[in-house]
Protein backbone atom coordinates (compact mmCIF):
# COMPACT_ATOMS: atom_id res chain seq x y z
CA UNK A 1 0.00 0.00 0.00
CA UNK A 2 2.41 2.41 0.81
CA UNK A 3 4.29 1.84 -2.21
CA UNK A 4 1.91 4.02 -4.14
CA UNK A 5 2.41 6.74 -5.64
CA UNK A 6 0.83 9.97 -4.00
CA UNK A 7 0.63 13.78 -4.70
CA UNK A 8 -0.57 15.81 -1.41
CA UNK A 9 -2.53 19.38 -2.32
CA UNK A 10 -2.72 21.64 0.90
CA UNK A 11 -1.70 25.08 2.24
CA UNK A 12 -1.89 25.91 6.01
CA UNK A 13 -0.66 23.89 9.42
CA UNK A 14 -3.49 20.99 9.48
CA UNK A 15 -2.14 19.81 5.83
CA UNK A 16 1.13 20.46 6.48
CA UNK A 17 0.74 18.04 9.83
CA UNK A 18 -0.78 15.45 7.24
CA UNK A 19 1.98 15.72 4.60
CA UNK A 20 4.28 15.17 7.64
CA UNK A 21 2.73 12.26 9.13
CA UNK A 22 2.50 10.51 5.56
CA UNK A 23 5.96 11.25 4.98
CA UNK A 24 7.45 9.97 8.20
CA UNK A 25 4.79 6.87 8.16
CA UNK A 26 7.23 6.34 4.67
CA UNK A 27 4.64 6.77 2.02
CA UNK A 28 5.34 7.56 -1.58
CA UNK A 29 4.85 11.29 -1.46
CA UNK A 30 5.77 11.87 -4.98
CA UNK A 31 5.33 15.28 -5.34
CA UNK A 32 3.66 18.40 -3.19
CA UNK A 33 1.01 21.60 -4.99
CA UNK A 34 0.30 23.93 -2.78
CA UNK A 35 -0.95 27.99 -3.48
CA UNK A 36 1.67 30.22 -5.28
CA UNK A 37 3.38 32.63 -2.63
CA UNK A 38 1.52 35.98 -1.56
CA UNK A 39 3.37 39.04 0.10
CA UNK A 40 1.86 39.44 3.60
CA UNK A 41 1.99 42.13 6.21
CA UNK A 42 3.07 45.93 6.55
CA UNK A 43 6.24 45.11 4.29
CA UNK A 44 4.48 42.95 2.21
CA UNK A 45 7.35 40.35 3.05
CA UNK A 46 6.73 36.75 1.06
CA UNK A 47 6.21 34.06 3.64
CA UNK A 48 6.12 30.36 2.83
CA UNK A 49 2.71 28.28 3.88
CA UNK A 50 3.48 25.49 6.34
CA UNK A 51 3.09 22.91 3.52
CA UNK A 52 5.56 25.01 1.02
CA UNK A 53 8.26 24.95 4.29
CA UNK A 54 7.54 21.02 4.85
CA UNK A 55 8.41 20.09 1.48
CA UNK A 56 11.46 22.39 0.78
CA UNK A 57 12.80 20.97 4.32
CA UNK A 58 12.33 17.56 3.24
CA UNK A 59 13.08 17.76 -0.56
CA UNK A 60 9.82 16.66 -1.79
CA UNK A 61 8.79 18.05 -4.94
CA UNK A 62 6.88 20.82 -5.14
CA UNK A 63 4.29 22.83 -7.62
CA UNK A 64 2.95 26.04 -7.10
CA UNK A 65 0.76 26.57 -9.59
CA UNK A 66 -1.61 29.85 -10.55
CA UNK A 67 -3.73 28.08 -12.79
CA UNK A 68 -4.29 24.20 -12.30
CA UNK A 69 -6.04 24.11 -15.57
CA UNK A 70 -2.75 24.98 -17.70
CA UNK A 71 -1.24 22.82 -19.81
CA UNK A 72 1.94 22.73 -18.94
CA UNK A 73 0.68 21.89 -14.91
CA UNK A 74 -1.33 19.21 -16.35
CA UNK A 75 1.67 17.72 -18.51
CA UNK A 76 3.56 17.71 -15.23
CA UNK A 77 1.01 15.61 -13.35
CA UNK A 78 0.29 13.30 -16.32
CA UNK A 79 4.43 12.04 -16.40
CA UNK A 80 3.92 11.62 -12.24
CA UNK A 81 1.30 9.07 -13.03
CA UNK A 82 -0.11 9.08 -9.67
CA UNK A 83 -2.16 6.25 -8.13
CA UNK A 84 -3.75 8.45 -5.28
CA UNK A 85 -4.14 12.22 -4.78
CA UNK A 86 -4.96 13.63 -1.31
CA UNK A 87 -6.31 16.88 -0.93
CA UNK A 88 -6.90 19.41 2.39
CA UNK A 89 -7.10 22.82 3.00
CA UNK A 90 -6.52 23.79 -1.00
CA UNK A 91 -8.99 25.22 -3.73
CA UNK A 92 -11.37 23.58 -6.10
CA UNK A 93 -9.08 20.83 -8.20
CA UNK A 94 -10.73 20.98 -11.98
CA UNK A 95 -11.47 17.60 -13.61
CA UNK A 96 -8.19 17.81 -16.05
CA UNK A 97 -6.28 17.31 -12.56
CA UNK A 98 -8.51 15.14 -10.36
CA UNK A 99 -8.86 12.41 -12.72
CA UNK A 100 -5.02 11.99 -13.42
CA UNK A 101 -5.43 9.58 -9.95
CA UNK A 102 -5.48 5.74 -11.19
CA UNK A 103 -7.07 4.91 -8.03
CA UNK A 104 -8.63 8.39 -7.06
CA UNK A 105 -8.78 12.03 -5.58
CA UNK A 106 -10.08 12.67 -2.36
CA UNK A 107 -10.22 15.43 -0.42
CA UNK A 108 -10.51 15.48 3.65
CA UNK A 109 -13.12 18.21 4.54
CA UNK A 110 -13.62 19.11 8.29
CA UNK A 111 -17.34 18.39 8.59
CA UNK A 112 -20.03 15.89 8.41
CA UNK A 113 -20.43 16.61 5.01
CA UNK A 114 -22.80 17.01 3.28
CA UNK A 115 -23.27 19.54 6.05
CA UNK A 116 -21.38 22.93 6.38
CA UNK A 117 -20.23 22.73 2.87
CA UNK A 118 -17.42 25.24 1.92
CA UNK A 119 -14.33 27.46 3.07
CA UNK A 120 -14.67 27.33 7.03
CA UNK A 121 -16.96 24.74 8.77
CA UNK A 122 -14.94 24.49 12.09
CA UNK A 123 -15.97 28.31 12.54
CA UNK A 124 -19.78 27.69 11.20
CA UNK A 125 -20.42 24.69 13.27
CA UNK A 126 -19.00 26.42 16.67
CA UNK A 127 -21.31 29.99 15.82
CA UNK A 128 -24.17 27.78 15.62
CA UNK A 129 -24.00 26.04 18.27
CA UNK A 130 -23.43 22.49 17.01
CA UNK A 131 -22.61 20.21 19.57
CA UNK A 132 -20.88 17.80 17.42
CA UNK A 133 -19.33 17.82 13.96
CA UNK A 134 -16.28 15.74 12.07
CA UNK A 135 -14.69 14.86 8.94
CA UNK A 136 -15.06 13.59 6.01
CA UNK A 137 -12.72 11.97 3.24
CA UNK A 138 -14.68 12.34 -0.47
CA UNK A 139 -13.57 11.44 -3.98
CA UNK A 140 -13.78 14.96 -5.83
CA UNK A 141 -15.99 16.10 -8.78
CA UNK A 142 -16.77 19.13 -10.59
CA UNK A 143 -18.94 20.77 -7.41
CA UNK A 144 -17.51 21.89 -4.61
CA UNK A 145 -17.57 19.49 -1.34
CA UNK A 146 -20.26 16.99 -3.35
CA UNK A 147 -18.43 14.34 -4.38
CA UNK A 148 -19.56 11.10 -3.05
CA UNK A 149 -18.38 9.97 0.59
CA UNK A 150 -15.71 7.52 1.37
CA UNK A 151 -15.19 7.59 5.36
CA UNK A 152 -16.24 9.93 7.84
CA UNK A 153 -15.28 10.43 11.95
CA UNK A 154 -17.38 11.77 14.17
CA UNK A 155 -15.96 14.43 16.64
CA UNK A 156 -18.29 16.31 19.93
CA UNK A 157 -18.09 19.82 20.65
CA UNK A 158 -17.30 20.72 24.04
CA UNK A 159 -19.52 23.84 25.59
CA UNK A 160 -16.57 26.25 25.98
CA UNK A 161 -14.52 24.47 22.87
CA UNK A 162 -12.84 27.20 20.80
CA UNK A 163 -12.44 27.11 16.91
CA UNK A 164 -8.46 26.77 17.79
CA UNK A 165 -9.26 24.18 20.03
CA UNK A 166 -11.86 21.96 17.40
CA UNK A 167 -8.83 22.56 14.81
CA UNK A 168 -6.19 21.19 16.61
CA UNK A 169 -8.30 17.89 17.70
CA UNK A 170 -9.02 17.36 14.04
CA UNK A 171 -5.52 18.21 12.58
CA UNK A 172 -3.88 15.50 15.36
CA UNK A 173 -7.21 13.28 14.26
CA UNK A 174 -7.23 13.39 10.89
CA UNK A 175 -4.26 11.12 9.63
CA UNK A 176 -5.68 8.18 10.93
CA UNK A 177 -8.72 8.98 8.70
CA UNK A 178 -6.91 9.18 5.99
CA UNK A 179 -4.75 6.48 5.79
CA UNK A 180 -8.12 4.21 6.56
CA UNK A 181 -9.30 6.15 3.15
CA UNK A 182 -5.54 5.36 1.13
CA UNK A 183 -6.73 1.60 1.88
CA UNK A 184 -10.26 2.00 0.90
CA UNK A 185 -9.88 3.20 -2.32
CA UNK A 186 -6.89 0.36 -2.87
CA UNK A 187 -9.52 -2.17 -1.91
CA UNK A 188 -11.91 -4.14 -4.99
CA UNK A 189 -14.45 -3.48 -3.24
CA UNK A 190 -15.16 0.35 -3.52
CA UNK A 191 -18.59 1.19 -1.96
CA UNK A 192 -19.35 4.70 -1.64
CA UNK A 193 -22.19 7.03 -0.29
CA UNK A 194 -23.82 9.47 -2.37
CA UNK A 195 -24.58 13.38 -0.79
CA UNK A 196 -27.93 13.82 -0.05
CA UNK A 197 -29.23 17.12 -1.31
CA UNK A 198 -31.79 18.82 0.80
CA UNK A 199 -32.66 22.61 1.84
CA UNK A 200 -32.01 21.63 5.74
CA UNK A 201 -27.90 22.07 4.80
CA UNK A 202 -26.27 24.69 6.63
CA UNK A 203 -23.46 26.45 5.07
CA UNK A 204 -19.88 27.16 6.04
CA UNK A 205 -19.14 30.20 3.81
CA UNK A 206 -15.49 32.10 3.79
CA UNK A 207 -15.24 34.45 6.98
CA UNK A 208 -15.63 38.21 6.12
CA UNK A 209 -14.66 41.28 8.70
CA UNK A 210 -18.28 41.59 9.21
CA UNK A 211 -19.30 38.11 9.72
CA UNK A 212 -17.04 39.00 13.08
CA UNK A 213 -18.60 41.46 14.49
CA UNK A 214 -20.45 41.20 18.03
CA UNK A 215 -23.98 41.84 17.80
CA UNK A 216 -24.91 42.61 21.71
CA UNK A 217 -28.78 42.94 20.35
CA UNK A 218 -28.63 39.29 20.59
CA UNK A 219 -29.35 36.64 23.60
CA UNK A 220 -25.87 36.06 25.15
CA UNK A 221 -25.75 32.15 24.10
CA UNK A 222 -25.48 33.23 20.25
CA UNK A 223 -23.10 36.04 20.71
CA UNK A 224 -20.80 33.47 23.16
CA UNK A 225 -21.11 31.02 20.24
CA UNK A 226 -19.88 33.71 17.93
CA UNK A 227 -17.26 34.34 20.07
CA UNK A 228 -16.01 30.53 20.22
CA UNK A 229 -16.35 30.06 16.62
CA UNK A 230 -14.30 33.44 15.83
CA UNK A 231 -11.00 32.68 18.33
CA UNK A 232 -8.27 32.34 18.06
CA UNK A 233 -8.97 33.85 14.02
CA UNK A 234 -10.03 35.87 12.69
CA UNK A 235 -11.77 36.59 16.54
CA UNK A 236 -15.06 38.19 17.43
CA UNK A 237 -15.04 42.03 16.94
CA UNK A 238 -16.80 45.27 18.40
CA UNK A 239 -16.43 48.74 19.07
CA UNK A 240 -17.69 50.75 22.06
CA UNK A 241 -17.54 54.54 22.55
CA UNK A 242 -16.66 57.02 25.51
CA UNK A 243 -19.65 59.47 25.42
CA UNK A 244 -17.46 62.19 27.22
CA UNK A 245 -14.94 62.23 25.35
CA UNK A 246 -15.91 60.82 21.97
CA UNK A 247 -13.07 58.04 21.86
CA UNK A 248 -13.64 55.00 20.32
CA UNK A 249 -11.92 52.17 21.37
CA UNK A 250 -12.10 48.75 19.12
CA UNK A 251 -11.33 45.10 20.63
CA UNK A 252 -10.77 41.57 19.67
CA UNK A 253 -12.60 39.15 22.03
CA UNK A 254 -11.41 35.84 22.50
CA UNK A 255 -13.36 34.34 25.70
CA UNK A 256 -16.02 35.53 27.39
CA UNK A 257 -19.02 33.99 29.99
CA UNK A 258 -22.88 34.37 29.59
CA UNK A 259 -24.38 35.54 32.69
CA UNK A 260 -28.21 34.92 32.82
CA UNK A 261 -29.82 37.66 34.14
CA UNK A 262 -33.57 40.12 33.08
CA UNK A 263 -32.96 43.11 31.29
CA UNK A 264 -35.17 45.72 32.51
CA UNK A 265 -33.89 48.67 31.36
CA UNK A 266 -33.73 46.84 28.06
CA UNK A 267 -30.23 48.62 27.17
CA UNK A 268 -27.79 46.33 25.08
CA UNK A 269 -24.25 46.96 24.67
CA UNK A 270 -23.51 48.73 27.60
CA UNK A 271 -19.53 48.34 28.44
CA UNK A 272 -19.00 48.26 32.34
CA UNK A 273 -15.57 47.98 34.42
CA UNK A 274 -16.23 46.95 37.73
CA UNK A 275 -13.75 46.81 40.63
CA UNK A 276 -11.12 47.50 38.18
CA UNK A 277 -11.03 43.64 37.58
CA UNK A 278 -14.25 42.84 35.39
CA UNK A 279 -15.81 43.63 32.36
CA UNK A 280 -19.22 43.13 31.37
CA UNK A 281 -21.28 44.15 28.27
CA UNK A 282 -25.35 43.73 28.15
CA UNK A 283 -27.04 41.48 26.05
CA UNK A 284 -30.69 40.87 25.10
CA UNK A 285 -31.27 38.42 28.07
CA UNK A 286 -28.17 39.34 30.14
CA UNK A 287 -24.48 39.77 30.78
CA UNK A 288 -21.40 38.89 28.92
CA UNK A 289 -18.55 38.42 31.25
CA UNK A 290 -15.28 38.93 28.63
CA UNK A 291 -11.99 37.65 29.79
CA UNK A 292 -9.21 37.53 27.29
CA UNK A 293 -8.78 40.69 24.83
CA UNK A 294 -7.00 42.51 22.53
CA UNK A 295 -7.26 46.40 22.11
CA UNK A 296 -6.60 47.35 18.78
CA UNK A 297 -2.88 48.35 18.54
CA UNK A 298 -2.21 46.16 21.21
CA UNK A 299 -1.13 42.48 22.35
CA UNK A 300 -3.79 40.05 23.97
CA UNK A 301 -3.90 40.00 27.32
CA UNK A 302 -6.58 38.80 30.36
CA UNK A 303 -9.29 41.54 31.30
CA UNK A 304 -7.96 42.31 34.18
CA UNK A 305 -4.49 43.90 32.50
CA UNK A 306 -6.38 45.27 29.68
CA UNK A 307 -8.15 47.68 32.45
CA UNK A 308 -4.67 48.68 34.05
CA UNK A 309 -3.75 50.04 30.61
CA UNK A 310 -7.34 52.05 29.55
CA UNK A 311 -7.14 55.52 29.81
CA UNK A 312 -11.37 55.81 29.99
CA UNK A 313 -12.70 59.39 31.61
CA UNK A 314 -15.90 56.61 32.51
CA UNK A 315 -16.24 53.34 33.74
CA UNK A 316 -19.50 52.90 31.55
CA UNK A 317 -19.00 52.53 27.62
CA UNK A 318 -21.51 52.51 25.03
CA UNK A 319 -21.44 50.57 21.71
CA UNK A 320 -20.65 52.43 18.53
CA UNK A 321 -23.80 52.69 16.13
Amino acid sequence: MKNKKIIFYGTPEIAAYQLEKLYLNKYNVIAVVTQPDKPSGRGQKINYSAVKQYALDNNLPLFQPIKLNEQDFIDQITALQPDIQVVLAYRMIPKSIYSLAKYGTFNLHTSLLPQYRGAAPINWAIINGETQTGMTTFLLNEKTDEGEILLQQTIEIGKETTAGDLHDEMMYKAFDLIEQTIEKLLSENLQTIPQIQSENLKPAPKIFKETTVINWNEKGEKIINLIRGMSPYPAATTQFIDKADGKIYQFKVFKAKFIPRENKENLCGIFKIQDKETITVSCLDGLVQLFDLQLSGKKRMPAKELIKGLKLTSEVLEIKK
